[in-house]
């Protein structure tokens, strides 16, 4: 047996449509009187209030994170280096030790957490006060 020779075992029940003529009763389920029974019903004028107070934001790219920064440690950097090589977020890009962000490369900061023995050579990274003492006393050089 095949997924597509299955059948169910029931039919399913059809939906009770109610309010189209026949002998549903004389409200159609939808209660006595007032506003909730009638047809086009508009919303209460207390939710309209809550609904107005929110901001109108423009499509769905109105959430920017221009400000990205991927984020890496010495101790990435320390496990997936060698001795002499420079750090840029190209080849952090190419190693896959940072993603694209919105099809770019994004901008890179290097945090101090972990410790760094092998001479870097970091470009176009901004780096942390602790990042760049440790990178500095390693041998390594910032451009």
């Amino acid at each position: 047996m095949q997924i597509h020779e299955l059948k169910p075992k029931h039919k399913n029940a059809s939906k009770k449509r109610i309010g189209r003529g026949g002998k549903k009763g004389t409200t159609s389920g939808k209660g006595t009187k007032g506003q909730s029974s009638r047809a086009g019903r508009k919303m209460v004028p207390i939710i309209r209030e809550f609904i107005k107070k929110y901001p109108k934001l423009r499509g769905y790219r109105a959430i920017r994170i221009e400000n990205y920064f991927a984020i890496v440690n010495l101790e990435v950097l320390e496990k997936n280096s060698k001795d002499g090589e420079t750090i840029n977020p190209e080849n952090l890009l190419l190693k896959g030790l940072i993603s694209k962000m919105k099809g770019k490369t994004p901008k890179v900061k290097i945090l101090g957490k972990g410790a760094l023995t092998k001479k870097l050579v970091v470009e176009n990274c901004k780096i942390s006060k602790s990042a760049k003492e440790a990178i500095e006393k390693a041998g390594g050089s910032i451009k």
